[in-house]
């Protein structure tokens, strides 16, 4: 089964990577897509998951505060990250989550790779290594990104998450690179 040209090879993005105009009023670093990262995942024959904007899924466009581009980014990250914390949101996060868990489980059974997830760093919902807590940026996960992993360490499934910041694209590069240059058809 699907022995045509497809690499069967998967990498999961968040969704800002592709879409900067999801992001939260005061804090694209491009205008559209971050290139450098679409060009080497292209370059490199994967296939691109984008999971979906649970910021802009919960509170919408605004945030829910249309002069957030008024305060410190961490400060106004934190407020987001509050309100991804409500009953409603949480909820809508669970949702989201079973979505992105089913498809990785389809491409696995399927015979499919999945190398990874790349992550935004400092994002209160989809933070890898740092996130928003507090007025500060902190070791830990953003609320999508935890609550991802702990769904999937329930189900056994174990992928390899990294943590970016747009606003250091050789360091991103260098982090996604090895994620790529680490799978099995290399």
């Amino acid at each position: 089964m699907f022995t045509d040209e497809r690499s069967k090879q998967i990498v999961l993005v968040s969704h800002c990577i592709l879409n900067q105009n999801s992001i939260s009023d005061g804090t694209a670093d491009y205008p559209a897509a971050i290139n450098e990262i679409v060009e080497l995942l292209l370059k490199s024959n994967i296939g691109v998951i984008q999971m979906p904007c649970p910021e802009l899924l919960c509170i919408g466009l605004d945030r829910g505060n249309i002069h957030g581009c008024e305060e410190p980014v961490v400060v106004e990250n934190t407020r987001i990250r509050s309100s991804l914390n409500s009953p409603s949101s949480t909820q809508t996060i669970k949702t989201l989550v079973k979505q992105l868990v089913y498809q990785i489980e389809e491409y696995s059974q399927n015979g499919f790779t999945v190398l990874g997830l790349i992550g935004i760093n400092r994002s209160p919902s989809c933070g890898v290594n740092t996130t928003s807590m507090n007025n500060r940026e902190v070791d830990g996960e953003g609320v999508f990104i935890k609550a991802l992993r702990e769904e999937l360490e329930k189900k056994d499934v174990h992928i390899k998450m990294v943590g970016i910041k747009a606003s250091e694209m050789e360091k991103a590069l260098v982090s996604i690179k090895k994620l790529v240059d680490n799978s099995p058809q290399k």
